[in-house]
């Protein structure tokens, strides 16, 4: 269907929120099942060496990054019936769902031929990753010209991002052991690499069903100003000059950071330091670490349906400051708190996971507004560089965690499947607690900089929707 305005821009059909959002539960379903299992599945399953793993995170991540801004620059640049980004979910939807498999397809190779196998698989994934999702997160900057139209779909976004971790947490470990023909008498699942392989096909045609869906039910209603000249290199120059731009990029980058850290140490945590691992406590199905993980996917799902009411209430900069400043102290009381108080570890981390959950949110909602203010300063709209941006940050924050989380292991002295030292229990409490506390307090940080208030947010809208009425006259008799 050809793109353009709708009748009333300013509004969307319930089956357009829940379209936006099954995108990013597609998303969620391999970037959570990354983020909890991919470390966990490369050292203790599939016996690749923490340190190697590290460095493939760092360098494959980082050359990725580099590519996002590029296909940002690239969707600006699409001209299809569909619009400018909507039709990269068409074309990208199987790519993506494959590249999630072949990751934990993990055939029979020698030490030196899995390494390999990792760096193209995840290269290859984290490519079609950004092919698909720069265009995705983008359509929030243009579905809507209001404001608070796209703070109600960053909130249903973020109901189905949490929706699809809630999936993965909750589900993953069961269905390994299922698919894994079992667990033996000392609970260890009995074929765990068969598990995590058809656990992750079914994910793969879940995901790419979601994003076809997100985008037979979507639409773009936001055009480049009338008569806008692309010029690559001017784009960038001014988004370097987009000082809002920076902050909410630095605010995200911290974010991806400590959320990565915190998700990838839990399974070490509870398998060696809590002493969880395998334990059903929930119909006789879900351990600890499942019942802990899916409460705080839950819980973010929970307070991301809740940011409409806060955001009535709150400017989005200083909401998401205090937001992320409580889940810093949660995360950070882990370290005092005893190893086995599980009823107040679960009470924790739901606060902590509520309050991120539209913190996170509102993150990317301030994408938006900085889309729109590189337009009203520079008269040039570029929504999908801009957005490309959280791209980077996703692959930047992933990438700093996806090096420390093993690093820290190495260096603390962690071996796997072995009784830890006292040393490699610190690391791996670290890792779960002050670190992502210190890079969550470093976003609060960021966002407390940020400069755009929300009175100067409905001012820029004002000021847009004038130009934009003053050139459709002329731009009608063209």
């Amino acid at each position: 269907m050809p793109s353009g305005p709708a009748a009333n821009p300013t509004e969307l059909k319930t089956a357009e929120y829940v379209g936006y959002a099954l995108g990013d539960t597609a998303s969620n379903l391999f970037f959570q099942s990354f983020g909890i299992f991919l470390t966990y599945f490369y050292t203790d399953v599939w016996g690749l060496a923490p340190a190697a793993i590290g460095t493939m995170f760092l360098m494959v991540r980082l050359f990725d990054a580099a590519a996002d801004p590029l296909i940002g620059l690239l969707a600006d640049r699409t001209q299809t019936r569909w619009g400018k980004f909507r039709p990269y979910l068409l074309w990208f939807a199987l790519p993506y769902g494959l590249g999630g498999y072949l990751l934990f397809a993990s055939p029979d190779l020698g030490n030196a031929g899995k390494l390999v196998y990792a760096y193209i698989t995840y290269a290859f994934m984290m490519l079609a990753y950004s092919f698909i999702n720069v265009p995705y997160s983008s359509m929030l900057g243009v579905i809507s010209p209001s404001p608070r139209i796209r703070t109600l779909a960053s909130s249903y976004r973020f109901v189905g991002a949490f929706g699809g971790g809630l999936l993965v947490s909750l589900f993953v470990r069961p269905l390994v052991k299922w698919l894994g023909g079992g667990a033996n008498a000392a609970g260890k699942v009995i074929n765990e690499l068969r598990g995590f392989q058809l656990t992750m096909l079914i994910f793969a045609v879940l995901s790419a069903v979601m994003f076809l869906i997100c985008f037979a039910t979507t639409r773009e209603r936001v055009t480049v100003p009338p008569g806008q000249k692309n010029h690559a290199w001017g784009e960038i120059k001014e988004l370097l000059g987009n000082f809002p731009w920076i902050m909410v990029l630095l605010s995200a980058i911290f974010s991806l950071t400590f959320i990565g850290l915190r998700n990838g140490s839990a399974i070490y945590y509870f398998k060696y330091v809590a002493g969880y691992d395998n334990q059903p406590v929930l119909f006789g199905q879900f351990d600890r670490f499942t019942v802990f993980v899916s409460l705080g996917m839950a819980c973010q799902m929970l307070g991301s349906y809740c940011l409409s009411l806060f955001a009535r209430v709150a400017d989005k900069r200083i909401l998401s400051y205090a937001l992320t400043t409580v889940t810093a102290i949660c995360w950070a009381s882990f370290y005092f708190f005893p190893k086995h108080a599980f009823a107040l570890q679960l009470a924790i981390q739901a606060l902590g996971c509520f309050c991120m959950g539209p913190a996170s949110a509102l993150v990317w909602a301030m994408y938006a507004d900085v889309a729109d203010y590189g337009e009203w300063k520079f008269g040039r709209r570029s929504t999908g560089l801009v957005y490309s941006a959280s791209l980077f940050a996703i692959k930047t924050g992933t990438a700093l965690a996806g090096l420390l989380l093993p690093w820290v292991l190495k260096e603390y002295g962690y071996l796997p499947n072995v009784a830890q030292s006292a040393a490699s229990i610190l690391g791996i409490t670290l890792t779960f607690s002050l670190f992502p506390a210190g890079f969550a307090l470093l976003k609060a940080a960021a966002l407390w900089i940020y400069p755009l208030s929300q009175p100067q947010v409905n001012r820029i809208e004002t000021d847009l929707a004038a130009r934009r009425a003053a050139a459709t006259p002329a731009t009608a008799t063209s």
